[in-house]
């Protein structure tokens, strides 16, 4: 099984970004079938960045059983299936009476596009009690040399400069209770050498996370980070070479990556108020055991 300790992927990569979920082999495990919903978000409204696949697949998933009513973006032509594939999923275990989860396809990149995703999420929903902005892409480089101008811009967008704007639109319609969460990286701690401009912009998640926090105290408003460690998500096989992916994970103290659904309850628990009311401006570290001391 791929939660066993000691276990590896088969050699694999993909040629393009974003990478697509339903190409990997073994596919990403997102549902926990052991795992007890208890409406800890019943009635809240979400909107989860880049969630249709990975890490945000199963969040989305997650909140949705736990009571939410989700609102994910995607890449329009290039995650379609994907989308697809878990839209029909929350459609299918949302709680009765609940609203139909909705994908916004966009470049969250781009402050206009970020202001269009709020707008609809309030024309749709008319509220947002839960911002996590998880979109992110990263690419691999033995040298500072081979990351140009263009590739550190767009990593820069997608990675941080995507957070500032979604919160900055989201934050005029959210109130007292209302959370922030934002998925840095282990690599923001422990520094990855061959993704210079990934591990970089991961570090200024965590500034983000705890400047923001701060900054937001007085409003009622929390706002706090997961760092996962290696986890098995289309980013992998669309960064790394197949060998690598073949010893993905045999750096933790497991022994092996995480899977979506072994993040996503730390989501839950950061979403809830009722299990984190007194926590903001910080960071989870589900990463299989990696000492970051930070």
């Amino acid at each position: 099984m791929a939660t066993e300790r000691g276990y590896r992927f088969p050699a694999q990569s993909q040629d393009t970004q974003p990478g697509k979920e339903y190409l990997m082999h073994p596919l990403p495990q997102f549902i926990n079938p052991h795992y007890n919903p208890s409406n800890k978000l019943q009635g809240k409204v979400a909107l989860v960045t880049g969630g249709d696949s990975g890490i945000g697949r199963a969040v989305s998933y997650l909140f949705t059983i736990e009571g939410a009513t989700v609102a994910f973006t995607y890449v329009k032509g290039q995650e379609d299936k994907d989308k697809d594939h878990i839209l029909n999923i929350l459609k299918e275990v949302k709680p009765e009476g609940a609203k139909d989860p909705i994908a916004i396809h966009t470049d969250v990149g781009f402050e206009e596009n970020c202001e269009k995703v709020v707008d609809r999420v309030i024309s749709e929903y008319g509220k947002i009690d839960i911002l996590v902005n998880n979109a992110a892409e990263q690419y691999s480089s033995p040298t500072i040399q081979d990351i140009t101008q263009h590739r550190l811009e767009r990593v820069f967008r997608t990675n941080i400069f995507s957070h500032f704007y979604m919160s900055r639109y989201a934050l005029q319609h959210m109130k007292e209770g209302s959370c922030i969460i934002n998925t840095t990286s282990v690599a923001a701690y422990s520094g990855n050498a061959e993704m210079l401009d990934y591990s970089s912009t991961k570090g200024a998640i965590v500034s983000f996370t705890r400047s923001l926090a701060l900054n937001l105290v007085a409003r009622g408003i929390r706002v706090n980070a997961v760092a996962p460690g290696p986890v098995w998500t289309p980013l992998q096989p669309a960064s790394m070479s197949a060998e690598k992916i073949a010893q993905f994970g045999s750096g933790t103290p497991m022994d092996r990556a995480g899977q979506p659904f072994e993040i996503a309850p730390s989501f839950v628990f950061l979403a809830s108020h009722d299990c984190s009311s007194y926590i903001t401006g910080q960071v989870v570290h589900p990463n299989g055991g990696m000492i970051v001391n930070a």
